[in-house]
């Protein structure tokens, strides 16, 4: 391929703006950079903004064939296609090839794909709110290729409305048909996990963040034996009750294990992300809270033993590159598919029900089981 600037193949990248798809077509991005093409990476003005102040002033100088730039963030006022495929639509016209890249395993892909199936078969939008409780999600779903044993519940959240206009709904089941007039579609997954849904091979590992990341919290993890560490990190979007937030505080207090908690300044509702005194007191020598951290060093530093995690799709890919087992906590999306077939499909980790982190639920009393079936055992899997 040649070298000069001009004659590289130009790849313009376009994440949605939050942190695990950026971090995800990053990734992605390096990857093609690498294979000789000229790169140009396009956030909205606002992530832009975030990026630069998590890193240096001059971060996003780049080279000269892998460029940043940003784009406004305000929606027009008629906004009535605002958050459809516009990029998708420019590229189409203008013959460029395009090819969609989903941040998603290819399980919860396809369970996406099927949402105009689900909508034809009358299964959503859901017919009331009764749906959710009476056993209507537990019915089994048996036409999606490559999945076995699925429940409706098991699929990405957004079927769960009871509203037929509602956006996210119609939103994913439109961005994933949009894959038939792609010219390539690719997928964040393993071909060892997914061999029966979708192979493709898999990245590797790359960083990029939106929030500064705490550096102290290696050299904490450097003092503590192998295997001992509990990591707990629920992504970038995820949020907590207090009510939860005092749960998860209780149950790692409870295990009597070392742990390293990532609680983000947004993570909690309200942001009244406040911890007791006795919790302090209970865990002040074992305990490391931080607001951010470099994930993929954590999950692979030798003393971490497992992870207490949303399951978004980033997370669960750089625990299984790091051999890290998991103890899942879903919280919307695809998030429920993911850890359906971490815990079921492939058996590298153990799931806490909703209803244990309400209040007085269990999850502050059975997570030091968990961890003590889950979390603290070999860093490695056999797939």
């Amino acid at each position: 391929m040649a070298s000069g600037y001009h004659h590289k193949p130009h790849a313009v990248c376009i994440p949605a703006p939050s942190q695990s798809h950026i971090k995800a077509m990053l990734k992605l991005a390096k990857i093609l950079h690498h294979r000789g093409f000229h790169i140009t990476f396009v956030n909205t003005e606002f992530n832009h903004k975030r990026f630069l102040k998590s890193r240096e002033p001059n971060s996003l100088d780049g080279l000269p064939d892998f460029r940043f730039e940003a784009i406004p963030d305000g929606i027009p006022e008629s906004g009535e296609d605002a958050t459809q495929g516009y990029h998708f639509g420019c590229c189409r016209r203008t013959w460029n090839p395009i090819a969609l890249f989903y941040t998603i395993p290819a399980c919860s892909f396809m369970g996406f794909r099927k949402f105009r199936t689900l909508l034809e078969k009358g299964l959503a939008p859901l017919k009331d709110e009764r749906c959710m409780t009476n056993g209507f999600l537990d019915k089994e779903i048996e036409w999606i290729p490559g999945k076995k044993d699925i429940r409706l519940r098991d699929l990405p959240t957004f079927c769960r409305t009871t509203n037929p206009d509602d956006i996210a709904f119609h939103f994913t089941m439109e961005a994933t048909e949009k894959a038939d007039k792609g010219s390539a579609v690719v997928l964040l997954t393993y071909d060892a996990l997914e061999k029966d849904v979708f192979g493709k091979d898999p990245l590797k590992p790359m960083g990029y963040s939106l929030w500064k990341e705490e550096i102290d919290c290696l050299q904490w993890l450097q003092s503590k034996a192998p295997n001992s560490i509990v990591y707990v990190n629920f992504g970038s979007i995820a949020v907590l009750t207090p009510e939860q937030l005092l749960e998860f505080g209780w149950g790692l207090a409870n295990t009597k294990l070392p742990f390293f908690w990532v609680i983000r300044p947004d993570l909690v509702v309200g942001n009244s992300a406040i911890l007791p005194p006795e919790f302090e007191t209970e865990t002040k020598d074992r305990g490391l809270i931080a607001s951010w951290c470099a994930q993929e060093q954590v999950l692979n530093h030798p003393s971490v033993g497992g992870f207490l995690t949303h399951c978004g799709w980033n997370s669960i890919i750089e625990s299984v590159t790091a051999g890290v087992p998991m103890v899942c906590w879903p919280f919307f999306s695809d998030q429920q598919t993911n850890t359906y077939y971490t815990c079921n499909d492939w058996g590298i980790g153990m799931e806490i029900t909703e209803e244990a982190t309400a209040p007085l639920g269990s999850s502050s009393t059975n997570l030091d089981n968990l961890v003590n079936q889950v979390l603290l055992r070999k860093r490695t899997y056999n797939f």
